[in-house]
């Protein structure tokens, strides 16, 4: 049987210092990945360098990470991968961890596999802000939907077989894209696995959700949530 074919999605907004070695380190796996960068109306030099080591798409406007992984996604389906692996392209999700979701989903099939920071305590961890939201995203996840048991809803590492690409396709939210795909996925039954990886803090660039921004990012993503599960169907 021949090894499933992995495409890696990796959404950049101005990530131009670190784009290169990530890729690179990407290649130094040899584990057969092939990769998208989407290029998110970057203003630096990201597209250009990173279009030297892989397939890249230059999206003429700022879409959001929402919109980039669902082109990333859309690609992954035209070209008939088996698995998409999004991971960030700041350099914070190792590339190493990606054998870590392929192996859970190999033991547990789960359509979508998060990897998550919270289930070891060496780990990388963000601010206590960022926790304690990400902590009360994923309670209200996990009591609207009685078949999660997420800990780390806002992940941007995860890992989506065949069905899951199909469904995102033509329904992946552009606002708060991860917790509320999770939402959306959870309401249309979907299995949703998780496995314990390591992350890094960013070498380049600042994160956009700084200050009180993480506040009204839980604030809003609580209440998309709750809309999901209320919904009598799912987004259209």
């Amino acid at each position: 049987m021949s090894a499933p074919r992995v495409l890696i999605i990796i959404p950049c907004y101005n990530e131009q210092g670190a784009i290169a070695a990530l890729l690179e380190e990407i290649s130094g796996c040899q584990q057969g990945y092939e990769t998208i960068v989407v290029d998110d109306g970057s203003e630096d030099a990201t597209f250009q360098i990173a279009s030297r080591f892989s397939p890249t798409v230059k999206l003429l406007r700022n879409l959001g990470i929402g919109g980039a992984v669902q082109t990333g996604i859309r690609y992954a389906q035209s070209n008939g991968f088996d698995f998409c692996v999004q991971i960030d392209g700041d350099g914070q999700h190792p590339p190493r961890e990606i054998s870590k979701l392929l192996e859970a989903y190999r033991k547990i099939p789960s359509s979508i596999v998060i990897g998550s920071r919270y289930l070891q305590n060496d780990t990388f961890r963000s601010t206590w802000v960022r926790r304690f939201g990400g902590q009360a995203i994923a309670w209200t996840l996990n009591t609207l939907f009685s078949q999660s048991a997420v800990t780390d809803p806002t992940s941007g590492m995860r890992l989506m077989d065949r069905k899951a690409i199909k469904f995102f396709v033509k329904h992946y939210p552009h606002d708060f894209p991860e917790p509320i795909s999770l939402a959306w996925a959870l309401k249309e039954g979907f299995a949703v696995g998780e496995v314990p990886v390591q992350m890094r803090a960013r070498e380049h660039g600042n994160s956009s959700i700084i200050g009180i921004k993480p506040i009204i990012y839980m604030l809003r993503v609580l209440g998309y949530i709750v809309l999901a599960r209320i919904m009598r169907a799912s987004p259209r």
